[in-house]
């Protein structure tokens, strides 16, 4: 019974320490936002545009058009009030890799309306492929439309 729980244990260990788990929701994430007629294809140019990103050290455009922008806040705003939850809206940034967990937002205490979600969409909208994030910051997008890193995670190492 110890034998299996330190391999567990050497798993999960191994699993954080390279990031897997990171990975494969940001890459799940993509997949799910864009559906891609040749999902394999679509996951090896992912991959490929991070390892790039990762050796060039180059900080990658967010290219979230307006039409994605509006979509995630509709979802997000499922009763259609034009206003979405502090909670909704910090999710939201980390998802997108605009924000990371740690980072303090302040909650003015109303709700985040539509313009102001595009507008910090859109003023943060820089892959940095110099530093890590967090946990949750693992979707935003790579040289399309598509989710990406704020700050791409040198996964792996």
């Amino acid at each position: 019974m110890e034998a299996r729980s330190s391999r567990e244990l050497q798993a999960r260990n191994y699993l954080e320490k390279h990031r897997i788990m990171d990975l494969l929701t940001y890459l799940t994430s993509a997949l799910l936002f864009f559906r891609p007629e040749r999902p394999r294809e679509y996951l090896i140019s992912i991959l490929e545009r991070l390892r790039i990103a990762r050796l060039s050290g180059v900080a990658l455009p967010f290219f979230m058009d307006n039409s994605n922008i509006a979509s995630m806040f509709e979802m997000l705003d499922s009763s259609n009030k034009g206003s979405i939850s502090f909670v909704q809206y910090k999710e939201a940034l980390k998802t997108l890799g605009l924000c990371t967990a740690e980072e303090v937002l302040k909650d003015d205490g109303h709700g985040v309306t539509f313009d102001k979600f595009r507008n910090e969409v859109k003023t943060t909208g820089t892959i940095d492929t110099s530093k890590r994030i967090s946990p949750l910051c693992d979707t935003a997008v790579l040289g399309q439309t598509l989710p990406v890193l704020k700050e791409a995670t040198v996964w792996g190492r």
